[in-house]
């Protein structure tokens, strides 16, 4: 049997994360978070933006061989939130269970989408006290 690592199921997934209209990043996880502001004095100027995995936590349970996946996601106001994520766990679920089906595994796949912010540039709503 291959194995699948975890660092390939969440690459694939925040590619499938990112293509979906109204994502507009992948937002760190606090853990991700701690191990950059760690190691910043190794980094190099210029590397300060997290990879894209950095948004996607994965974990697999051998005894079933089920992946849980959570996707972090900052949106743009383009579209309903509750549409693009949808759409995000969808299109990450079909994407990783295609990586998975192709290497053999059968094991069930969670997606937990958690929307951390919404950004845009709408006009913010004014609401008049004499109406």
């Amino acid at each position: 049997m291959i194995t699948v690592d975890t660092v390939s199921v969440e690459q694939t997934a925040a590619r499938a994360a990112l293509a979906v209209p109204g994502v507009q990043e992948l937002q760190p996880s606090l853990r991700h978070s701690l191990a950059d502001a760690a190691t910043y004095i190794r980094r190099t100027f210029g590397s300060l933006t997290p990879s894209p995995e950095a948004g996607i936590h994965a974990s697999h349970t051998p005894e079933t061989d089920a992946w849980h996946l959570e996707v972090r996601c900052a949106l743009n106001d383009h579209r309903r939130a509750l549409d693009t994520a949808r759409d995000v766990r969808e299109s990450v679920r079909a994407a990783v269970s295609s990586q998975l089906n192709a290497r053999g595994r059968t094991g069930n796949v969670t997606i937990v989408v958690i929307v951390t912010r919404i950004r845009g540039g709408r006009a913010p709503l004014h609401l008049r006290a004499d109406l």
